[in-house]
């Protein structure tokens, strides 16, 4: 059931909505309601991966709870391998399958196990919480609260990364506590900013983007095909990924929750360091407290230092998906924050007008690795944007310089529906948006969610 879909916005929505505020005046049943609907939710994909969420839940409460009642530091422990191993199996175990037994004299298997929705997200919610338990940092939270942060249905697909502390404590508050419908009103305005963001500008770059990465497997590709996609597809994820965050914290907080936003307009970015301070910022502070600090951080010697950074974002690279291009995509990443370290300890401030140059080609080329199906399909694009191809035209111009204007130069969802008042105009925007979803969705396909795949 995707967010952009007529059964999301017309069926299951309205009717948790509605279901969810007849029982404001009563938080347990209003909680366990919105878990059961999270569930189901959930299920709608594919009810045989329900059960292994609810044991991933069960399990790693129970972990936490023995954990309180026995102070056993080594019960946590096993929970975060035990957690780490479940997603190494669904997601890693083909790649790792590649890489190890051709070596071995071996052939890998040609089975592969169904990737469970959601798994990476869920996984590392659970792992925020059994870390922040072994820093002593997190209470015991009831069954009930706890799955509700783990299977939320906003955030449970592809995020943001919530912390448990940011929205636990919220599912005890008032709902009908001053200022509720200037919330609600912010939520349908950040959802129908994010669909419009999704069906109108990521949907558009896909039909660019997607034809031409799809050719780059059987050959060489002409120099305009090739910078269509390497233009199309950068946009093409931010408002895809961008729009799914707003949806998730508008949908959230019209369930009187909030969320924390996840991208501050990353193509303004003037360094790769800024630019990791902008996009996906939830995934970004993760890697940073449970991976590069841990790792030593910046507070090591200059080596150990580059070190953490190199292997945080490899790591990374490798969370999005199990191929040898996310694992090049991440460390060109590692390698290109690393010489940012080196510069500003040794070189004079770059300018900004070149820093950002430097960085969109820089961005220009390792989405190209991102996006490519194999290394051999990337290596067609790359070849041909040197203009190693034959001569045809860009594709899809004013798409891209549409995309590219409201990217730079517009204003953040959360900033325009901050300065609008929401609930003076979400009725007539409201409107005029969902006959625009309806001939939209009448029109043409609906795309999957990019990060549905991660």
């Amino acid at each position: 059931m995707l967010f952009n879909s007529f059964e999301f916005i017309f069926g299951f929505l309205p009717i948790a909505l509605g279901a969810y505020w007849l029982l404001a005046r009563y938080p347990a049943p209003r909680l366990w309601f919105l878990l059961a609907a999270s569930l189901l939710f959930y299920s709608y994909w594919d009810w045989r991966f329900t059960p292994l969420l609810a044991a991933s839940i069960l399990l790693n409460w129970a972990a936490a709870a023995h954990f309180f009642t026995h102070q056993k530091r080594a019960v946590l422990i096993a929970a975060i391998v035990g957690n780490l191993t479940l997603l190494g199996i669904f997601k890693y175990l083909g790649f790792f399958e590649s890489v190890i037994l051709p070596g071995a004299g071996w052939q890998p298997s040609a089975a592969r196990l169904a990737l469970p929705l959601g798994i990476s997200f869920f996984t590392f919610h659970h792992i925020i919480y059994l870390a922040d338990l072994l820093a002593g940092r997190a209470p015991h939270y009831r069954l009930r609260d706890y799955a509700l942060y783990i299977a939320l249905f906003p955030q449970i697909l592809a995020g943001p990364l919530v912390r448990h502390s940011e929205i636990v404590p919220q599912f005890h508050e008032r709902l009908l506590r001053a200022g509720w419908q200037e919330r609600f009103a912010q939520g349908l305005a950040l959802f129908v900013l994010g669909l419009v963001k999704k069906l109108f500008l990521a949907d558009a770059l896909a039909a660019l983007a997607d034809p031409v990465y799809a050719r780059s497997t059987m050959g060489s590709l002409s120099v305009g095909e090739a910078w269509t996609a390497a233009l199309a597809f950068p946009l093409q994820i931010y408002f895809d990924f961008s729009g799914y965050s707003d949806m998730a914290i508008g949908l959230a907080r019209m369930f009187g929750l909030n969320l924390p936003y996840n991208f501050d307009r990353p193509y303004r970015a003037t360094s790769l360091q800024d630019f990791w301070h902008r996009w996906h910022m939830t995934l970004s502070r993760f890697l940073r407290d449970y991976l590069y600090i841990p790792l030593g951080g910046s507070r090591q010697p200059l080596p150990g230092h580059l070190c953490a950074l190199l292997a945080t974002m490899v790591l990374g690279g490798l969370w999005h998906g199990a191929g040898w291009n996310f694992v090049l995509w991440g460390g060109l990443h590692g390698i290109g924050l690393s010489s940012g370290v080196l510069w500003r300890r040794w070189l004079r401030p770059m300018p900004e007008a070149i820093g950002w140059v430097l960085l969109m080609l820089f961005l220009l080329a390792s989405w190209v690795l991102f996006r490519a199906p194999t290394l051999q399909s990337a290596l067609h694009v790359l070849t041909a944007m040197t203009g190693q191809g034959t001569a045809a035209p860009l594709s899809g111009g004013t798409t891209i310089l549409l995309a590219a204007a409201v990217a730079l130069i517009g204003p953040t969802s959360q900033a325009l529906v901050g300065r609008l008042q929401p609930r003076r105009w979400i009725a007539p925007a409201g409107a005029a948006a969902t006959i625009a979803v309806l001939l939209k969705l009448a029109d043409g396909p609906s795309y999957e969610f990019i990060y549905f795949h991660f």
